[in-house]
């Protein structure tokens, strides 16, 4: 089995409206780790059971109010009805750490390769991506969302540790 980090990135912030560029999966056991990231038209449901896999419990970062509610409405896959989910928000709430996750990142000293780049330039690498056919703006985007679910990994490890 499988522990799975997972992370969205979007067209913007309506489930009903935006769509999903980017999931990130980054699967962990005792004997490997692995990135699964679905962009574009590879995020579907078929896809997404494949990469969710074996995995007993899901890790997100706000996942109980921004990923998994958008994966419902536009993938149409309910994953907190078939798997375990533990949003590490809320154990960073219970230690006073507040803010998104790279506020959390920063307070806890996890340290990013790739700086200055958040939601909104997430957005716009997506559409560089897609209207100029940018290669170098695909590669970031899946650069970001490859450290925001490993970045989680790490943000349970130092959460265990407090």
């Amino acid at each position: 089995m499988y522990d799975a980090y997972l992370d969205i990135e979007t067209t913007g912030l309506s489930k009903f409206m935006d769509d999903i560029t980017v999931i990130g999966v980054y699967l962990v056991n005792e004997r490997e780790e692995r990135m699964v990231q679905l962009v574009g038209e590879e995020v579907n449901e078929e896809n997404l059971l494949n990469a969710l896999q074996d995995v007993d419990t899901i890790y997100t970062y706000n996942g109980s109010r921004f990923d998994l509610p958008f994966i419902d409405s536009r993938v149409g896959v309910d994953i907190s009805a078939s798997y375990h989910h533990h949003d590490l928000m809320y154990d960073c709430w219970k230690r006073n750490l507040y803010g998104g996750l790279k506020a959390v990142e920063q307070q806890l000293g996890i340290g990013r390769e790739l700086q200055g780049v958040g939601g909104f330039e997430a957005v716009m690498l997506w559409w560089r991506y897609v209207n100029d056919g940018d290669k170098d703006a695909l590669r970031t985007l899946l650069k970001y969302n490859e450290e925001d679910v490993k970045n989680l990994k790490v943000l349970r490890e130092k959460l265990k540790s407090t």
